[in-house]
């Protein structure tokens, strides 16, 4: 007989998915209250220029259809919440012991975590290619724009990733001669992240919305998307303190 060593496996999956739905939901949630109101008025803008072209607009369909949307937002949040969680459990996994190196506390690597995502995967997307209302900009270029965005989210996201490895690398054989080359590894992230605003296009579309419009619904978007980052560190490290997903189990096999 003989004994090896196994992660609590159905635990971490709990963590990661159940930490997600709850930051996911609460950030649907809180879109209602900050973000719908920016969104109710860009498309009322555009209803009225859309009346104005001759065209009929139907005022009750256009509301249960906003109505639907709002109620459907929750449930996208829960989804991308999930989504998230998945992700950043397995960065939390590996990358743990990493972060903080001299503190006990999960909560406080999750949180330096959840900074570390937000700012890769939600701010420098952002400063190129910042929020809009979904009635701003136009509908012949939605793809074009999503591309851009979706292309300077992945190559902020994998660049941080493929450098994360690198930094891990470095921190195992770092000595007292050489801790200085660790400095290199953020150096070259934002050497590819300068590179990519160089290369990228800026957004093809002209704002013609109310500039008042478009900066509320930016800054409601970046809080409440900064909430839920803080949120999904928060209650991840507070399950993983209770429940140690990463201390192993002893299983015997023959």
């Amino acid at each position: 007989m003989r004994q090896k060593n196994s992660l609590k496996a159905i635990t971490f999956v709990i963590i990661t998915l159940l930490s997600g739905a709850i930051a996911g939901t609460i950030l649907g949630i809180i879109n209602q209250a900050l973000v719908e109101p920016y969104i109710d008025r860009a498309i009322s803008i555009e209803t009225q220029n859309t009346i104005k072209e001759g065209e009929v607009v139907n005022p009750v369909d256009l509301q249960n259809y906003r109505l639907w949307q709002k109620g459907g937002e929750i449930v996208a949040g829960t989804i991308l919440g999930i989504s998230f969680g998945a992700l950043f459990g397995i960065v939390f996994l590996y990358g743990r012991n990493l972060l903080l190196p001299h503190s006990n506390s999960n909560i406080r690597k999750a949180l330096v975590l959840a900074g570390i995502m937000w700012f890769v995967l939600f701010l420098i997307p952002a400063l190129k290619y910042p929020a809009n209302p979904p009635a701003v900009g136009d509908t012949q270029t939605i793809y074009y724009r999503e591309s851009l965005y979706v292309g300077l989210l992945a190559i902020s996201g994998f660049s941080a990733l493929g450098l994360a490895f690198l930094y891990r690398k470095l921190s195992l054989v770092a000595t007292s001669n050489n801790k200085n080359r660790i400095i290199v590894v953020p150096l070259i992230y934002a050497a590819i992240i300068i590179g990519t605003f160089l290369i990228l296009p800026p957004n093809p579309d002209e704002i013609s919305a109310p500039t008042d419009l478009v900066q509320g619904f930016r800054i409601a978007s970046a809080f409440t998307m900064s909430v839920f980052w803080g949120l999904l560190g928060i209650i991840l490290g507070v399950l993983w303190d209770r429940l140690k997903p990463h201390q192993t189990t002893r299983i015997t096999t023959i």
